[in-house]
This record gives C-alpha cells, structure tokens and sequence, in this order.
C-alpha cells in the first residue's frame, strides 16, 4: 500500500499498516461518506482522502455531513438517501452515536457495509468495522503529559473539561475519560463523563467542538472558579475559544491540552496557546475505508480490527515543544509536517 501525502505518510508510522485492506479496483461500485459537518477542517481533510482513493479505485463516491455537529436528523436521512442510491458502503461519523443504530442496522440489514470513521458506535459492533484515533489513549496521552508537566502542583489542579455534547458521543467519553485516568482521576463510570468526585474537577461544559463553544463553555467554569489552571478541551476549535475567554479573564499561564493535530492547532500548540495535543489522522481512516468497500464488494472481505482491539487502529501522536519525562511526544516541526486542514 502506498501513501503519497505527508499526513498518511506520517501515520504509516504509528499506526499498524500490515492489517489494512487492499485493493486494485472499484468501478460500478458506489460508496457513500456522512461526516458531521463540512466545515471542521478534520472532516474536511477526511472528505479529501475518501474522494482521492475513490478516484484511485473508480468508486463513484457521495458525500453527506450535518449542519452543525450534532444534527443526527441529517445523518438518518443520508444514511437512507445512501440505500435507496444502491451504496455498497456507507463511511459515517456519527453526531449522536447511540440513536443512529438503527438506521445503520436497517442499511446492513440491506446488505451495504457501515464503516465508523473516528467515532465508534455505541454499542461498537453496530457498524461492521470501525477505523479509528485510539481516543482513549489520545485522551491517556495530554493527561499524562498535564500531569508530569505540573509536577508535584497536580495533586492541587483545579481542572476544567470542556465535552463536546450532552448526548455524550463515544468519542467525547473516551477522549474524557483517558484524559483524567492520564492525570491520575479516579473513574466512576468510564462509559460517561460528569460523574467523577474529585474535588479537583470544576466541572463540565458542552462546546459543540467548536470556538464559539469553547469560549462560552470557558467563560461559564470561570465564573464557578476562576482560579482553573487545566483546561481540556475535545479539539482544538474549542481549545481556541477556551484560550480567548481565558485571555480575556487576564488568566495567563493556564494549562490547556487538546485531540486533532490539524494544522491550526499544531500552530497554537507551537505558539503556546495549547500546551499538547494529540494528532489523529483523518485522511488515513477515509483512504482505508474506501478501499474495505471496494473489497467488500468484491468478495465480501469484512475489515479485521487491529489485534487485541476491536477496531482498526489508525493511530495517534502527542505533539509539545515541551515534554515531560515518560511521556512519548514529537515536536511541533514534526507536527506540522504530518498536519492537515
């Protein structure tokens, strides 16, 4: 298999290539891509890889995303628009991961493959095969590096967890939960947020996964304690917007950590808005997907998940100009080299 882009390129190397599908030729086959929305640079960049490799394979491809991220009704009707057109396959990130299973059941049940891109279903064996950011240790991985960074003034943290959205996504709980089990937090339930009793944790705030949010879910747990000194945030929109609302309390020196390693954010991580972030790589998950549906409609080849995971593993790096002893990072030079968006 051959990447020619700098993002595939750089996740070859931290992800486990060796299991990925091939394939040669898709021509007559029609696959169908639904992301949340088309603005966010992540599944901008993910649009891009399914539409290069399906030009590659001769796969007619069909492109659908949200209005906003969390509009699961534009989501069922794609998925439906997707059966009725005869799709072999539909890639899907999905906005609320719960109530889309039924829809990606009634697709299956039609006989087209549902691939999750980045977001695992709720429950993760609704879709076929997830290709996916381990999110979990995307999260492990900013709240390790928080914690080593701050030393022995972590056990006095004062944390502020900025989610994505109520209806709590798969993505948003692992993402969460690595973070604060990477920090050394005691979990209650690890198949949600928001219900940990330590008294470090200010609170949670929903930011829909962008800036605006992010801005507004900052300024509401300042205003519960203004002397937050850790920020996680669940990308890095929302890490910008954090950073703003933070600036504007004239609260320097906070800590913030992020998940997406898209090239803004490589930016503000080198720049010192964010102090990590963990890079996933979108255009990869999309590549791979396609190339499963062309198999898939070859032969009928179900994708394999990495071994001892019960999804394919795409891989994940933590980026900061400044590590912390124990923690594997990469800088932000190559960061912004294997960048996207």
């Amino acid at each position: 298999m051959k990447f020619t882009t700098k993002a595939l390129l750089g996740a070859a190397s931290v992800a486990l290539m060796s299991t990925a599908p091939v394939f040669a030729g898709g021509h007559g086959i029609a696959a169908c891509l639904i992301t949340k929305t088309d603005t966010n640079p992540f599944f901008v960049k993910m649009k891009e890889g399914a539409e290069a490799k399906a030009a590659e394979l001769g796969v007619t491809l069909k492109s659908y995303a949200g209005k906003i991220d969390g509009d699961h009704e534009s989501q069922v009707a794609a998925i439906e628009a997707c059966v009725a057109d005869g799709a072999k396959g539909i890639l899907l990130t999905a906005s609320d991961t719960k109530a889309i299973v039924d829809s990606v059941k009634a697709a299956r049940d039609a006989g087209v493959l549902v691939i999750a891109l980045d977001t695992p279903l709720d429950p993760i064996d609704a879709a076929d095969a997830t290709f996916a950011t381990d999110n979990f240790r995307a999260g492990l991985l900013i709240g390790q590096w928080a914690s080593a960074t701050l030393g022995a003034e972590a056990a006095n943290a004062r944390i502020a967890l900025l989610d994505l959205a109520i209806s709590q996504p798969s993505v948003d709980v692992l993402r969460d939960q690595g973070f604060l089990q990477g920090f050394g937090i005691d979990l209650a339930d690890p198949n949600k947020w928001g219900d940990e009793t330590d008294p470090r944790i200010v609170g949670n705030e929903v930011t829909a996964g962008n800036e605006e949010g992010g801005l507004k879910a900052m300024e509401a747990l300042l205003a519960k304690d203004p002397d937050i000194n850790v920020v996680y945030t669940i990308n890095e929109p929302s890490a910008a917007g954090a950073y703003e609302a933070l600036k504007a309390a004239g609260k320097e020196g906070v800590l913030i950590v992020s998940v997406d390693g898209g090239c803004p954010g490589v930016a503000d991580v080198k720049d010192g808005v964010i102090g990590a972030t963990s890079q996933q790589y979108p255009l990869l998950m999309a590549s791979l997907g396609i190339e499963a549906i062309a198999q898939f409609a070859a032969d009928g080849t179900i994708p394999a998940p990495t071994e001892g995971k019960d999804f394919f593993d795409t891989g994940v790096a933590l980026i900061t100009d400044k590590p912390a002893a124990g923690v594997e990072s990469i800088d932000t030079a190559k960061g912004m080299e294997l960048c996207w968006g």
